[in-house]
């Protein structure tokens, strides 16, 4: 079963995409929703979103070609205790090919490094060399308490000019 619901619709202009639910997120039901994660604070800071939306508002975004999904549906928790969960990266490539947003970012690494399917280490924040008929993906750092060292605002920066671009 899967712990939060896609937030996705056809030719959304970002869909974020997270490694899997974090526990306090799949508790309530809210995209982002541990008391330490930067992600609602962040996307309004950088021009992302036009105020500041709560974690319970994730379904408003629709309203604003932005949508939400994970890489693994069923687990939940940190990245340790969710990934014991399937990883189905064919699903999350077709979903993207037939919802076909502008632009994806992984908000985090560890999700990127899934897709790609290379270590943490051999991926790079911002924006990822195209891959054919593919959306733009962008590789965010993770908003997430628990990635504080590796904090930068700096590739958020870099997606919300783009998005702001189209």
């Amino acid at each position: 079963m899967e712990k939060l619901p896609d937030q996705l619709q056809p030719h959304l202009r970002l869909v974020f995409v997270g490694t899997a639910a974090g526990q306090r997120s799949a508790d309530l039901g809210h995209y982002y929703a541990g008391p330490g994660n930067r992600f609602w604070r962040t996307i309004h800071e950088v021009g992302i979103t036009p105020r500041r939306y709560e974690p319970h508002e994730f379904s408003a975004l629709l309203k604003l070609g932005i949508g939400f999904t994970d890489v693994c549906k069923t687990g939940a928790g940190m990245d340790h205790q969710a990934l014991k969960f399937p990883v189905d990266i064919a699903a999350f490539r077709d979903k993207m090919l037939r919802y076909r947003p502008n632009t994806i970012a992984f908000t985090s690494k560890k999700a990127a490094s899934l897709f790609y399917g290379r270590p943490t280490k051999a991926v790079a924040l911002g924006r990822q060399q195209a891959d054919g008929d593919f959306p733009v993906v962008f590789v965010l750092a993770s908003p997430s308490g628990a990635a504080t060292r590796y904090w930068s605002v700096q590739p958020w920066q870099e997606l919300a000019e783009l998005v702001r671009g189209r």
